[in-house]
C-alpha cells in the first residue's frame, strides 16, 4: 500500500511538471520500482512520465544505464559518483528533460560505520548538463527507509518545479 503523503506529492509533481512541458525518468536502485509505482498512480502522468530502470544489481547499472564496473569498484555502487552516472545514463537512453536516479541502504544489512544502513544517495541531472546530487542518512526499517527516499526524490522533484525557469 501507497502512504497518502506519497501519492499527493506526487500528484504536484506531475500536475508541476505537466505545466512546464517537462518530461522525466528514474533510475531506481534501492526503491525497487517504488517510485515508479507511486508515480504510475497518479491519472495522466503519461504526460511527464517516461520510464523508470529498477537497476538493483551492479550488474543492471553497467548493461542498462552503461555505469562503468570501475566506477562501482573504486567508489561503491552506494555512492555519490554512481548516482550521477545513474542519472546521465538516463539522459543516454532517453530523450527526457530531467533523470532522477537513487542508491542506498535499506538494510537491515549491508551498513558500515562508513555508510550505515540509510545512506542514500540521489541525483537529478538536466539534458542542459545541469546535475545536482543530494545525500541523507535515513532512519527506520527497510520499509520506512524505500518510502522516505521516495518522498525526498518527489519532494526534491516539486522544489525544482517552483525554481526553475
Amino acid at each position: 500500500m501507497v502512504p497518502d503523503s506519497l501519492l499527493a506529492l506526487a500528484e504536484d509533481v506531475v500536475e508541476a511538471y505537466r505545466k512546464r512541458g517537462w518530461r522525466m525518468a528514474v533510475a531506481e536502485c534501492t526503491t525497487g520500482g517504488l517510485f515508479s509505482a507511486v508515480m504510475t498512480t497518479i491519472p495522466g502522468v503519461s504526460a511527464i512520465f517516461d520510464r523508470g530502470f529498477v537497476v538493483y544489481s551492479n550488474e543492471a547499472k553497467t548493461e542498462i544505464l552503461k555505469v562503468e564496473q570501475d566506477l562501482m569498484i573504486q567508489h561503491g555502487a552506494v555512492s555519490q559518483e554512481v548516482v550521477q552516472a545513474l542519472a546521465q545514463g538516463i539522459l543516454t537512453q532517453t530523450q527526457v528533460d530531467w533523470a532522477i536516479a537513487e542508491t542506498g541502504i535499506a538494510g537491515p544489512q549491508g551498513g558500515t560505520p562508513e555508510k550505515p544502513v540509510g545512506t542514500t544517495y540521489l541525483a537529478l541531472t538536466h539534458r542542459s548538463g545541469r546535475i545536482e546530487t543530494r545525500t541523507f542518512i535515513f532512519k527506520g526499517d527497510r520499509r520506512s527507509i524505500r518510502v522516505q527516499i521516495v518522498s525526498a526524490m518527489l519532494d526534491w522533484m516539486l522544489e525544482l518545479s517552483t525554481k526553475s525557469d
